[in-house]
C-alpha cells in the first residue's frame, strides 16, 4: 500500500524536522512493504529540511500539486499562466498586501519575519530571495490579507484558479488552475483508492476523496471528508500508522 503524507500539522509540528518517533513509525511502514509519499503545501525546496536524509529522495508532491519529484529529482512544475499573474499583482497593488511568491525555486518575500511561513521559508538557504519582478514562470503564491480577506476573496474567486484559505495562519494559498494534491500524485502515477492519506486542511481535501482510507490529524473541517480522525498528539498519529501499516500489510 502507499501511505501518502501531510507534512506541517500532520506528522511534524510547529516547523520543526520529523521526530525520532514519527521517522522510526515511517520506517517501520516502510518495513511492512508500503511505500512512502510526502506531500505538502510547501514547495520541493522548503519540504526537503524537514525529512530525514535517508527520506529526501522519496516520492512527493509540493506546492499543493504544482511540483512533483520522483528519485530525488523534480520531474514536474506547473505555473501560472502570464495573464493570471498580472491580474494577481493588480489585486495585490490595489490592497497592499504583502505576500510570498515561489518560481520553480527562487522566492519573493515582504511578509513580517513574525510570521511562522518565514520561519520556515529556505531554512537551507538553498535559494535567492529576489523582487517579484525578477521571478519567473511563478508557481506558488501566498496572500497575507489583513484585514481585507473578504474582498481579496471576491476577487480571487473571478480568475481561474486554486485558492486555499488559512485562517489560523490568516493567509491565503493559491497555486495554477486544477492543481491540488490529487491531481500531483496522478503524476506520480497513484491511482483512486491505492492509497491511505494522512493530512489535516483544506489542501488535503483532493486527496482524501481519492483514497482508501483517509485520516484527519487534529479537528478540522476537512474531518467531514476522512474515514478517521486522531487527536493531533504525535503519539495519537503514531498508533494510527501503526495500525493501518498492519491492517494493509
Amino acid at each position: 500500500m502507499k501511505f501518502v503524507f501531510d507534512l506541517d500539522g500532520t506528522i511534524c509540528f510547529k516547523g520543526q524536522p520529523l521526530s525520532e518517533g514519527i521517522t522510526s513509525a515511517l520506517e517501520a511502514c516502510i518495513e511492512n512493504g508500503h511505500e512512502i509519499i510526502f506531500a505538502s503545501a510547501r514547495p520541493i525546496r522548503d519540504l526537503l529540511p524537514v525529512l530525514p536524509e535517508t527520506m529526501r529522495k522519496f516520492s512527493m508532491v509540493g506546492g499543493n500539486g504544482a511540483f512533483v519529484a520522483q528519485n530525488g529529482e523534480t520531474i514536474e512544475v506547473t505555473a501560472f499562466e502570464a495573464e493570471i499573474v498580472e491580474a494577481i499583482q493588480n489585486i495585490i497593488s490595489a490592497y497592499q498586501l504583502p505576500y510570498l511568491v515561489d518560481s520553480d525555486w527562487d522566492y519573493a518575500y515582504t511578509g513580517s519575519e513574525a510570521h511562522p511561513i518565514y520561519q520556515n521559508l529556505d531554512p537551507l538557504k538553498l535559494a535567492k530571495k529576489v523582487a517579484l519582478q525578477d521571478l519567473k514562470d511563478i508557481v506558488k503564491i501566498v496572500l497575507f490579507p489583513g484585514e481585507h480577506l473578504h474582498e481579496l476573496l471576491v476577487e480571487l474567486k473571478t480568475l481561474p484558479i486554486s485558492i486555499y484559505e488559512h485562517t489560523s495562519e490568516n493567509i491565503v494559498d493559491m497555486s495554477p488552475n486544477g492543481i491540488d494534491k490529487w491531481n500531483g500524485l496522478t503524476k506520480l502515477g497513484i491511482a483512486e483508492g491505492d492509497f491511505i492519506a494522512f493530512g489535516n486542511d483544506a489542501n488535503d481535501a483532493s486527496m482524501f476523496v481519492k483514497a482508501k482510507e483517509s485520516v484527519c490529524v487534529g479537528e478540522h473541517k476537512v474531518r467531514e471528508l476522512a474515514s478517521l480522525q486522531v487527536s493531533s498528539e504525535e503519539a495519537a498519529v503514531i498508533e494510527m500508522l501503526q495500525t493501518l501499516s498492519e491492517k494493509y500489510k
